[in-house]
């Protein structure tokens, strides 16, 4: 279950960091409807999935290292402590607002989600958060039994479908409206997020370093 919840949490704070792929699933719900948005979204899920896959068996590799783990430990939890101020100073923003976007072509269910796919696997959001955040945390989080990971996988993976249900929803309803809203407490959550993922980083290494 402790793994379920940790892929959940760390899905979503990738997910609550609104990018690229999130302003064009919100506006295609917008301008096309939920179910195009939807599948756009589900497209960006697994994505995020085929990184998360790749994060997980780049570091059964690396990790054999010790300065590896080392670096993981000081440098992801400099950079999650970053990312939590980032998310934190975005909320406080008076005149946060979902950047105006044009309107979009019709395209199939099909194309939507291809594109979603497309979307995640490009977004330099992303690529950062993996390469910088996401790596020291699955690094600690993803690996053990078959079933530990299938766990961390399956939450990491939920949650991406959650949040794009919820986003969906909220643009097929109006999504400009609730735009400043939406950012101002997308940020704050994932500001919280961090700081959680922050202490469990710091504090597992500090036990596998210094108290040994």
């Amino acid at each position: 279950m402790l793994q379920f919840s940790n892929g959940f949490l760390l899905s979503l704070s990738l997910c609550l960091d609104i990018g690229l792929a999130n302003i064009a699933m919100i506006t295609l719900a917008m301008q096309r409807g939920y179910f195009h948005g939807f599948w756009l979204g589900i497209g960006t899920c697994i994505g995020d999935l085929i990184y998360a896959v790749l994060a997980l068996a780049g570091m059964a590799i690396v990790l054999q290292f010790t300065a590896v783990r080392w670096v993981l430990w000081i440098g992801g939890g400099v950079m999650l402590l970053w990312f939590a101020g980032k998310m934190l100073y975005a909320a406080l923003q008076k005149q946060a607002a979902l950047p105006e976007t044009e309107q979009q072509p019709y395209r199939s269910l099909l194309r939507e989600f291809s594109r979603g796919v497309m979307l995640a696997m490009s977004s330099p959001t992303a690529i950062l958060w993996f390469a910088s955040v996401g790596g020291a945390l699955i690094s600690r989080m993803g690996h053990g039994s078959a079933a530990a990971t299938s766990s961390f996988l399956g939450g990491f993976f939920i949650a991406g479908v959650v949040w794009t249900c919820v986003l969906c929803l909220v643009g097929s309803m109006g999504g400009k409206l609730l735009g400043q809203r939406l950012l101002k407490y997308s940020y704050l959550a994932s500001a919280l997020i961090f700081v959680y993922f922050a202490i469990y980083v710091i504090w597992s290494g500090y036990r596998e370093f210094i108290l040994v």
